[in-house]
């Protein structure tokens, strides 16, 4: 079901994505984005080793990496699951870190287009749980709860901590505009951002996040001012309800208002595939989620130079 993923680069732009449907167990559909997905296979035996995080459910040797095992139906807490471990394991690839996750069992790969997913909280309190990003509606009715693997990964392991990164201290003030539809990542960046100095201004989705910056575009002709005055660059997510981060790159990347403002992708899909989908909508630079300095050493250098020009 994995292969191609070279064709699947080609959706780069295309405002689409593939999810892999698969079953906890109880009543609903559930997907992930196969981008983070390496491979599916049966439930493998598992070594039970002391003092797991709730929801690990032990290690495994795969390919020569050890890896932890995390039973979802535990982590997210669904009462009305089946015990055990269920039949199959997904192997995934999430910010730099491979996980197994097991699950009931697995469906079929199914393209949606991002327009017609919507945020979690935007559909009302029909959402079962704090683990899901997002809800699409299938052709025939079908719904699929997206999950939202960083707060699956941040319940279960903890946050991810965002130690002390060096100031821009030059005496200008950066303005950055970010989005991100997840709420933990919305929390890391603007800690990163806050110990940067940077002003920042958000949106949570990238429909969201091109109306606003389509209005600070026509605000800024309006006034004869300079947009670059007002935000010195534009850090997007991948995976976004409504527009992806791809399309909103494409977006700007062709409207010559913001030229000389760089965009840099942010996402928790850290493969070279997505890497390639980056580069085909232009982004500035590609960095895989989650670490401080990583990310405040990408930014720094595009910021200081667009104060030198």
């Amino acid at each position: 079901m994995l292969d191609d993923i070279d064709a699947r680069t080609r959706l780069a732009g295309s405002n689409c994505m593939e999810l892999l449907l698969f079953s906890l167990g109880t009543q609903e559909t559930f997907g992930i984005n196969v981008f983070k997905v390496r491979e599916v296979c049966k439930t493998p035996k598992i070594t039970r080793t002391p003092n797991m995080p709730r929801g690990v459910e032990g290690l495994i040797s795969l390919r020569g990496n050890v890896i932890p095992v995390v039973s979802l139906v535990h982590s997210m807490g669904l009462a009305d699951a089946p015990h055990g471990l269920g039949g199959a394991m997904m192997v995934t690839e999430y910010n730099k870190r491979i996980l197994g996750f097991l699950v009931q069992d697995v469906d079929r790969i199914t393209r949606v287009a991002w327009d017609k997913v919507k945020a979690a909280e935007s559909v009302g309190n029909g959402c079962p749980h704090s683990f899901i990003t997002a809800i699409t509606e299938l052709p025939g009715g079908r719904m699929v709860s997206i999950l939202d693997v960083e707060q699956i990964m941040a319940s279960t392991f903890g946050e991810a901590h965002v130690p002390e990164v060096a100031r821009l201290d030059d005496g200008y003030d950066y303005n950055i505009f970010f989005v991100d539809d997840s709420m933990v990542a919305r929390k890391k960046i603007t800690e990163v951002l806050d110990k940067l100095g940077c002003r920042h201004k958000h949106a949570v989705n990238g429909m969201e996040a091109w109306s606003r910056l389509q209005g600070m575009a026509a605000h800024a002709v309006q006034s004869g001012g300079d947009l670059r005055d007002e935000v010195q660059l534009i850090l997007t997510d991948a995976e976004m309800p409504e527009m992806d981060g791809y399309m909103l790159t494409r977006n700007i990347k062709s409207d010559s208002r913001f030229d000389g403002i760089p965009v840099v992708m942010h996402s928790s899909l850290s493969s070279e595939a997505n890497r390639a989908m980056g580069k085909q909508v232009g982004v500035d630079s590609y960095v895989a989620k989650f670490d401080a300095n990583v990310l405040a050493d990408t930014l720094r250098p595009l910021l200081t130079k667009h104060h030198r020009n």
